[in-house]
């Protein structure tokens, strides 16, 4: 089974940037769909950007035209540029994975996902 290892999470000011990382332990391009979820204190998990395994991306309407989520797969490594960070975008960021095509349920079907990732935190200061 993958495992995913998330890093790249950290403390940063409204208006800047991070970018997150997960990396999988096995080959992930066109065989899993791969998305990026977090989860805010008293809130629930909510689907942020993900990639299909036909590769076509979705992105939360919240994170349109800031946010990108893009693949390494020599390196096996899923990533999520975040740009213009508010601070409601402050969460536990969860990578995850499933050998499922889920089409238009990519950030919505949360149980279709089997692996997951531990999480980094992103904390944005207005």
């Amino acid at each position: 089974q993958v495992q995913l290892v998330e890093s790249g999470g950290g403390s940063v000011q409204a208006g800047g940037s991070l970018r997150l990382s997960c990396a999988a332990s096995e080959y992930t391009y066109r065989t899993y769909s791969m998305a990026w979820f977090r989860q805010a204190p008293g809130k629930e998990r909510e689907g942020v950007a993900g990639i299909d395994s036909d590769l076509s991306t979705r992105y939360a309407d919240s994170v349109k035209g800031r946010f990108t989520i893009s693949q390494d797969n020599a390196k096996n490594i899923l990533y999520l540029q975040m740009n213009s960070l508010k601070p409601e975008d402050t969460a536990m960021y969860y990578c995850a994975a499933t050998r499922a095509t889920l089409g238009w349920w990519l950030l919505v079907r949360r149980d279709e996902y089997n692996y997951w990732g531990q999480g980094t935190q992103v904390t944005v200061s207005s």
